[in-house]
């Protein structure tokens, strides 16, 4: 297996672009790519572009009259509005998820990366591969949800399936529920997926309850850890250490799909949790860090939700990127003044000034330190290892 990670990347990409005022605004993608180019991190990695997926791929997961309907909104948005309760039923041209042109082009674009990168992976044509374009977890088999309109992190998933791979390890750390990859694979025991996400008490989609542990036949295949509203770095990374390693040295995964939403951020205007761009890289490590335990090193790491597109999402995706190459990032390094000119130039923006938040990420170990009945993190964490631990032959 090649140890030269793949970047998967077309400037197409950025026109996934649901309009002015929308939250999910594509100069995210643009800055991101810019950063990795300015701090001199393309040497290290092998930058390709995949085709689009098509008709067949996209059959993996979504339906086919949701696939034409996608085609027919984005050859003609005009048409949306005349037939508003048409599309609404496919999620469509909502405030979510407003029509704009080529949208099943590019949307299958996105999804064609994330389906490349797990093609490469599975084959041996590198260890690493990232899509920080992709990670659109939110998008149902027969609708558009949450600004995602194929998911392209399942279409991955199922593609590996496809390709003979016999258990497959998804992990989702955005601050929103990954409920459309769950769905997907509710009820197929190939797949584990493990979500850390705000409570869905107090953020959209409101689904992830630690109660949720897939299909009947499939019992113990979806994790979720339902985060109290305010928890930073110490809480989201014992929550983390807590479930994650153990739940895939149970699993034993092939491959590991990662989804790395940046909108646990403080930052993040459209969520309520406290974490850093430090802690978001210490997480990051521990994925690449898990990939080689459990998974041969097969890793497919993809970007997510993230809305502060300028001080926090490009950082938060490098370090990704700057991890899955073998070159990671000191925290203290600086940001390039030619890559700060351009997020003003682009959003009237100040970037930030150096690759850290300035925090050391610390953490006490769930084992190691014990636990506080009475604290609303612990309680998360033992309802999530309660309801799916014994169900791999684990503890709670």
């Amino acid at each position: 297996m090649s140890g030269r990670a793949l970047l998967m990347w077309d400037e197409r990409v950025t026109g996934y672009d649901f309009g002015p005022g929308h939250p999910m605004d594509p100069v995210r993608l643009t800055l991101t790519r810019g950063l990795v180019r300015a701090l001199g991190l393309d040497p290290a990695l092998t930058v390709v572009a995949a085709p689009a997926a098509g008709e067949s791929t996209l059959a993996l997961v979504h339906d086919q009259d949701y696939v034409a309907a996608v085609r027919r909104a984005g050859q003609d948005p005009a048409s949306v509005r005349e037939a508003y309760r048409a599309y609404a039923s496919y999620g469509l041209g909502t405030d979510d998820n407003p029509v704009f042109p080529r949208m099943h082009e590019t949307s299958a674009l996105i999804a064609g990366q994330s389906v490349g990168a797990a093609e490469a992976v599975w084959r041996g044509e590198a260890a690493h591969a990232v899509n920080f374009s992709g990670g659109l977890h939110h998008a149902m088999p027969g609708a558009a949800s949450g600004f995602c309109v194929y998911n392209d992190a399942a279409l991955a998933v199922a593609r590996l399936l496809e390709l003979g791979a016999e258990r497959v390890a998804y992990v989702d750390v955005d601050v929103h529920h990954g409920d459309g990859v769950q769905t997907a694979f509710w009820d197929d025991p190939r797949v584990l997926t493990v979500s850390l996400h705000e409570h869905p008490r107090t953020l959209f989609p409101q689904t992830g309850w630690p109660e949720e542990t897939g299909g009947p036949a499939a019992e113990g295949s979806a994790v979720n850890v339902a985060l109290p509203a305010g928890t930073g770095d110490a809480g989201w990374l014992r929550a983390f250490h807590a479930v994650v390693p153990e739940l895939l040295a149970a699993f034993r995964p092939q491959v590991l799909v990662s989804q790395h939403g940046a909108d646990t951020h403080v930052e993040d205007p459209l969520a309520h949790l406290a974490v850093t761009v430090d802690a978001q890289r210490a997480v990051a490590e521990a994925v690449h860090g898990l990939a080689h335990e459990h998974a041969g090193g097969r890793w497919v790491a993809l970007g997510g939700g993230g809305y502060a597109v300028a001080d926090v999402v490009p950082r938060t995706w490098t370090h990704l990127v700057a991890v899955a190459a073998g070159a990671p990032l000191e925290p203290a390094t600086a940001v390039p003044e030619e890559w700060r000119h351009e997020v003003y130039a682009r959003t009237r923006q100040f970037a930030p000034l150096r690759m850290t938040d300035g925090r050391e990420p610390r953490w006490a170990s769930f084992e190691d330190a014990g636990y506080d009945p009475a604290d609303r993190l612990d309680q998360a964490i033992l309802a999530t290892r309660r309801a799916v631990f014994p169900l791999h032959g684990l503890l709670p």
